[in-house]
């Protein structure tokens, strides 16, 4: 049985690669399975108590995850002012490495310096559609109905109409918790994260700061890829359509 929820993006979208850094990277072109799955954690601790958002984690921790994405997706490049940690005295010997403080701070440049980064924001032509299986319709339809962003916080989505729930996958929905087959389809590959299947509450909950999460062991990685192709492209945005 699988529960599917139709969404319309209010806002830009943007999520960057787990290995992007803050400089530069680009952003994914779908959410990943770790963001939905933490959204809807976020949903279950905030409107139901911190109990029973621990005790839904291991089933919303499982969960299959599929996409179906609009017809035309636009991706719009800038850069973007940003500050960042001033680590350039760290290797220096103290009496220089205090001199150079206080140069920087007479120039407010410590302890963050003003920088340039890279940002990718995406739009999306029409409804974002989830599609999730693991858990009950009756469970999830109250957090599908509070899930009100995607990604980083901004990319806000609007439930269009009340969940439904549906014995078989429609046609035109990607699993995003399977990773691709040998049988490679046309399309652009995403590499998007999950959760392993050994990930603990302790491990997401912020205030653990000591239960750290593994890459490739807590927070695992697939390979997808979504039936896009980019059509148009310039300096500042990148047209993708779809295959078919």
């Amino acid at each position: 049985m699988w529960t599917i929820a139709k969404y319309q993006p209010t806002a830009f979208f943007s999520l960057r690669p787990y290995t992007a850094t803050s400089s530069g990277g680009k952003s994914l072109i779908v959410p990943t399975p770790f963001a939905i799955k933490m959204g809807l954690l976020d949903v279950a601790i905030r409107t139901q108590g911190l109990e029973r958002g621990q005790s839904l984690f291991p089933s919303l921790r499982d969960l299959r995850i599929a996409v179906r994405l609009p017809y035309r997706i636009v991706v719009n490049n800038t850069f973007t002012k940003i500050w960042r940690l001033n680590d350039s005295v760290s290797k220096k010997g103290k009496a220089e490495k205090e001199r150079l403080i206080i140069e920087a701070k007479a120039e407010r440049k410590w302890p963050y310096q003003s920088s340039i980064g890279f940002r990718e924001y995406v739009q999306f032509g029409g409804p974002l559609t989830l599609a999730l299986s693991g858990i009950t319709h009756t469970e999830l339809t109250p957090l599908l109905l509070q899930l009100n962003y995607v990604g980083k916080r901004g990319g806000f989505i609007q439930l269009v109409r009340p969940p439904e729930e549906v014995e078989e996958l429609p046609e035109g929905f990607t699993v995003l918790t399977e990773s691709v087959s040998s049988a490679f389809p046309l399309g652009t590959l995403q590499m998007v994260d999950d959760c392993g299947p050994r990930l603990t509450f302790q491990q997401v909950n912020v205030y653990f700061p000591n239960k750290k999460i593994k890459a490739g062991k807590d927070r695992v990685f697939h390979h997808v890829v979504l039936p896009y192709r980019p059509v148009r492209s310039s300096r500042g945005f990148t047209l993708y359509e779809a295959v078919g």
